[in-house]
């Protein structure tokens, strides 16, 4: 689950392996880290949204904003389920492109 970690990938992030992730991602976080990469993970349960979470929280109470990155599709399905996906999912990159607030104002005067 962690990035840039001397640890094995994690592959299971369910109510079985809950406990052991979050543990470990607290370290992570202790230690710094803030991005997650998920990308490892094939199997997940609504415990795995916990996890997550909980480490949002806990990063949130220290001042620390984490990311979470390729999240598995089963993931985010739970997550878009429980109606937390935002809190999960990184926020959509700045549009490159001008928006129409950026475009000239009738009103404005030269």
């Amino acid at each position: 689950m962690t990035e840039n970690s001397s640890q094995p990938a994690l592959e299971l992030l369910t109510f079985s392996t809950a406990r052991g992730a979050l543990e470990r991602g607290m370290a992570a976080l202790r230690a710094g880290q803030t991005v997650f990469d998920l990308r490892s993970v094939k199997l997940s349960d609504s415990s795995g949204v916990a996890v997550l979470l909980a480490m949002q929280r806990h990063a949130r109470v220290a001042g620390v904003t984490v990311s979470f990155i390729h999240l598995p599709v089963s993931l985010q399905s739970l997550a878009t389920l429980y109606g937390v996906d935002a809190l999960l999912t990184p926020p959509p990159a700045p549009s490159t492109t001008p928006s129409a607030a950026s475009s000239a104002d009738p009103l404005q005067h030269h």
